[in-house]
C-alpha cells in the first residue's frame, strides 16, 4: 500500500504541483491541505477558508488539524514555514517535515522579536528541516534544530529546459522569469533595458517579460514612458513549454530580486544555456561563478545595464558562461535527483517512526 503524504501549501504554486507531481511518480498517495486551491489532477484537496491577511494564519489551526485528522496521512510536509509551517506546527503529526522557501527564514522573522520567536518554535516542532540554499539552511539551524537541516533544492526539469545551439538564438533577446511583483525589482529591468536601448537604438534588443503578478499595470505604464512597448512582450505566465520556447531565443537570462533563496528561475535558464545575470545574493552566488561581472548590486540599474551590455558585446564570453552553467547544472541542478534524494528522506522518517 502506497504511503500517504500530506502536504500543507499553496496549491496554486507551481513549485507545490510540481513537489506533488514528482512524489506521485515516486509511488506516493498525495493528498494537500491548502489555502490557496488550483485543481491537480489525481490529488485530493482539502481547502481552507482563504487567507488575506498574516494574521489570518492563527484562526486557520481549527480547520487544518480537521483536514490532516480526517486525511489520517502517514507523513506530513509543510512548504513556507511561517505560514503552512506554523499550521503544522499547531496540528502536531509526525513525521513532520518542513521546507523553507526563502522570505519565511530570511525577511520574515526580522519583522519583531515576536515573529523571531515564532519563527523558531515552528522549526523546533519540525523532525526534519529543508532549505535550498546554504544561506537558508543556516539560518534555519539558527533557530535550534531537532537535527541540522538539510540543503535540497528544486533543481530543474534537465529534459524539458535544455539548451539549443547558440547560433539560432536571436541576435540580442533578454528574458525574465520572475513575478511581477515588488521583491523581483522588474522596474529595475526596464530602467537597465532603456538605458541599452538609448545609446544604441538601432541594435537588436528585445525584453520578454514572463510570470505575471499583480504590479502588470505599473509596469506597462512604466514601459510606455521610457519608449520600450516596441521592445518588450509582458508574456505573463506560461507553462514549462512556453517558458522553453521563450528561453530558446534568449541570450541573457535576468533574476535581481532584493531577497531570494535558490531561485528555480534561474535553474531554468542555467539549464536552457542561457547565461543568467542575478543580484548580489548568497544563493545566487552559490550558483553563479562563471563570470563575477554578471553578479549585480541590488536596484543597481546601471550595473545590470553595463552586465547586459557585457554579454551583448562580447559573444564568446557569453557562450562561455553558457557552457559553464551547463556544465554545473549537469552535475548538481537535475530535479530527479533533487527529488530521489526527497524520497529517501522520507523513506527514512517514516521508518525511524514505526521503531
Amino acid at each position: 500500500m502506497a504511503e500517504h503524504l500530506c502536504l500543507l501549501g499553496d496549491a496554486n504554486s507551481v513549485h507545490l504541483r510540481r513537489w506533488a507531481q514528482e512524489m506521485a511518480a515516486r509511488g506516493f498517495r498525495i493528498s494537500v491541505v491548502t489555502a490557496r486551491p488550483q485543481p491537480l489532477a489525481g490529488v485530493e484537496q482539502v481547502v481552507l477558508p482563504p487567507v488575506r491577511r498574516s494574521s489570518d494564519w492563527l484562526w486557520r489551526v481549527g480547520a487544518a488539524r480537521r483536514a490532516v485528522a480526517a486525511l489520517a496521512p502517514d507523513l506530513v510536509h509543510a512548504h513556507y514555514v511561517t505560514s503552512y509551517g506554523f499550521l503544522a506546527a499547531r496540528i502536531g503529526r509526525h513525521p513532520l517535515v518542513m521546507t523553507a522557501w526563502g522570505s519565511d527564514l530570511l525577511l520574515t522573522p526580522e519583522r519583531s522579536a515576536l515573529m523571531r520567536a515564532l519563527t523558531g518554535w515552528t522549526l523546533r516542532r519540525a523532525d526534519l528541516v529543508t532549505g535550498d540554499s546554504l544561506d537558508l539552511v543556516a539560518a534555519a539551524d539558527a533557530y535550534g534544530l531537532r537535527r541540522p537541516a538539510v540543503q535540497l533544492h528544486w533543481g530543474a526539469d534537465l529534459a524539458r529546459f535544455a539548451p539549443v545551439a547558440w547560433h539560432t538564438r536571436a541576435p540580442f533577446e533578454i528574458v525574465s522569469l520572475r513575478n511581477w511583483e515588488t521583491n523581483y525589482r522588474i522596474p529595475v529591468i526596464l530602467q537597465a533595458v532603456a538605458a541599452l536601448r538609448r545609446e544604441a537604438p538601432q541594435r537588436p534588443l528585445h525584453l520578454h517579460l514572463l510570470g505575471g503578478g499583480p504590479d502588470e499595470a505599473a509596469l506597462r505604464a512604466q514601459a510606455q514612458a521610457l519608449g520600450l512597448m516596441d521592445v518588450i512582450s509582458f508574456h505573463g505566465r506560461l507553462d514549462d513549454a512556453g517558458m522553453a520556447t521563450v528561453l530558446a531565443r534568449c541570450k541573457a537570462s535576468v533574476s535581481v530580486p532584493a531577497s531570494d533563496a535558490t531561485s528555480v528561475s534561474v535553474l531554468e535558464s542555467m539549464a536552457a544555456g542561457v547565461p543568467v545575470v542575478a543580484s548580489a545574493l548568497p544563493a545566487n552566488r552559490q550558483w553563479l561563478n562563471a563570470e563575477p561581472r554578471l553578479i549585480v548590486p541590488v536596484d543597481d540599474a546601471a550595473a545590470l545595464a553595463t552586465a547586459l551590455r557585457l554579454l551583448r558585446d562580447d559573444d564568446a564570453l557569453a557562450q562561455r558562461v553558457s557552457e559553464h552553467q551547463l556544465d554545473r547544472m549537469r552535475r548538481d541542478g537535475d530535479r530527479r535527483v533533487q527529488m530521489d534524494r526527497m524520497a529517501t528522506l522520507y523513506g527514512e522518517l517514516l521508518t525511524a517512526a514505526r521503531r
